[in-house]
């Protein structure tokens, strides 16, 4: 019989509601009922609605940190055409999802990051480790010399990040992933060129 990991189950349940809703819209009755734990279990796992919070954003930042380096550290794909993927492969997700969800770190950023100072600390870090990644990528294009060599590639590392998430941001606005197909066909026909 395979045991249940509840404070997984409660991170699980909390990463979804809070990415369709908000954190501040989730109420914690929400997510133990959906769960289906009781109420004293949330206390158990989290000292605090805070703390649940930072820990799903940890989740949710681990698990995306790892996608993100798997495929940008992927040597089988030259280092450009990783980034395509990465992006595109967010662009499918954000489709399928009716451009509804947005990137969970983006939307907590909008929301919380004048409202709780943790949050915003923590957010910061997730995005720069982002950054960091789209850098070495880019380096490594640059090394390659699929990049121009004055590419200043911790500005263009902030650049992807940034552009990317305020194209999330449109698409959910005007429910059409049509600022994400631009931003990348902008960013690899006229700026990565």
């Amino acid at each position: 019989m395979e045991k249940k990991d509840t404070r997984s189950d409660i991170i699980k349940i909390g990463t979804e509601l809070i990415s369709r809703q908000g954190y501040n819209a989730t109420g914690i009755e929400m997510v133990l009922k959906e769960a289906g734990v009781p109420k004293g279990s949330f206390y158990h796992y989290f000292k605090s609605k805070e703390e649940f919070g930072l820990a799903v954003m940890d989740v949710f930042a681990d698990y995306y940190s790892q996608r993100m380096t798997a495929l940008l550290q992927d040597t089988t794909m030259p280092p450009l055409g990783r980034i395509r993927t990465l992006l595109e492969g967010s662009l499918e997700r954000f489709s399928r999802n009716q451009c509804s969800k947005g990137c969970l770190i983006g939307n907590l950023g909008q929301e919380m990051a004048d409202q709780n100072e943790r949050f915003r600390a923590r957010l910061d870090e997730i995005f720069a480790d982002w950054k960091q990644l789209f850098a070495a990528c880019l380096q490594e294009a640059q090394q390659s010399g699929s990049l121009r060599a004055d590419c200043e590639c911790e500005l263009m590392a902030s650049f992807i990040l940034s552009g990317w998430e305020g194209a999330i941001l449109r698409a959910k606005v005007m429910k059409s992933p049509q600022p994400l197909q631009d931003f990348i066909q902008i960013l690899f026909s006229q700026t990565l060129s």
